[in-house]
């Protein structure tokens, strides 16, 4: 019988032993991992400077734009790592820790999304009552209610999981994910996969269907408005969220339609580059390019910029 108590480190196969595609994947997520970092601290900074992007939208944005950054930050600098040096292990405890942040980013963005549909459904449906609804502390309790929602999803879980013995040491992903810390545990985890199945469904499940009532009423308001010009701003101030909601949640989908269980891990380690690295580089140019109001704000700092440097 093996000494469970002797691990203490797991080994992270990442996606492939090649040497010639882990230098791809380097400079692959290196870039996008910069750009994704770079595009959301623009974002970031741009809604803190400037005085017209001071509504309740714009401090959802910046908040979003800052989950983005944590949610690249906490799965791939540690696979870089890996790629740079070659060392593959990872403590149970640092593996933990990376679980515990990847599951709180992304819950926390999931009812941080919830949140920005609602802001969206006030501002049409509401536009008189808007300025009140979305009061600046109205806006600060509910983004704390999504980081405390997040942390209620992640804590039952977690903490029965630190009392778990394994028996193997590989995780098969290029991040400390629940489904292969699981697979390596010779205790019974039958208790802690239901909470974790729970949470899933509170989380992915809950927060569509108050998405989706959210943009049903949305849709009957935009309907209703007598000019078709009135129609296409208000469906504008929609889209990029629209985007970014199919982008979050198809890739989740994705994920738990698994096509054979032969394909599953391949399948999944795949997928998931996309809310990890994807969609933090892409949700930048998303939400400016189709935003008027911040490619304004962008236009004026470079101006600005431009200014200061002929003196």
């Amino acid at each position: 019988m093996r000494n469970h108590s002797a691990i203490t480190a797991f080994t992270m196969l990442g996606f492939t032993n090649d040497s010639q595609l882990q230098i791809l994947i380097f400079i692959y997520l290196f870039i996008t991992y910069m750009l994704s970092v770079l595009g959301n601290l623009i974002i970031i900074s741009l809604i803190l400077v400037d005085s017209h992007l001071k509504t309740a939208m714009y401090f959802f944005l910046q908040n979003f734009s800052l989950l983005e950054i944590l949610m690249t930050t906490a799965c791939v600098p540690r696979y870089l790592h890996i790629l740079l040096t070659g060392d593959r292990a990872i403590t149970v405890k640092a593996c933990f820790s990376q679980l515990f942040f990847v599951i709180l980013f992304a819950a926390t963005e999931f009812f941080l999304l919830v949140v920005m549909s609602y802001d969206r459904y006030v501002a049409i449906c509401k536009p008189l009552y808007y300025m009140i609804i979305t009061h600046d502390r109205i806006c600060r309790i509910l983004i704390l209610c999504c980081w405390v929602f997040g942390l209620l999803i992640i804590l039952p879980p977690l903490g029965l999981s630190l009392h778990l013995e394994f028996c193997d040491s590989v995780i098969d992903h290029f991040y400390c994910d629940a489904s292969p810390i699981l697979k390596n545990s010779c205790s019974d985890t039958w208790f802690i996969e239901q909470l974790v199945i729970v949470g899933a469904v509170l989380t992915f499940v809950m927060n569509l269907v108050c998405i989706v009532l959210s943009y049903i009423l949305i849709i009957k308001t935009i309907l209703r408005l007598p000019s078709a010009q009135q129609r296409n701003k208000a469906f504008s101030t929609c889209f990029s969220h629209i985007i970014v909601v199919s982008m979050t949640y198809g890739s989740c989908i994705f994920i738990y339609i698994k096509p054979s269980a032969k394909d599953e891990v391949a399948i999944n380690k795949i997928i998931s580059l996309f809310p990890t690295s994807v969609a933090p580089l892409l949700n930048p140019f998303i939400y400016t390019l189709r935003n008027k109001q911040v490619k304004q704000s962008f236009n004026d700092i470079l101006k600005r910029l431009a200014f200061l440097s002929k003196k």
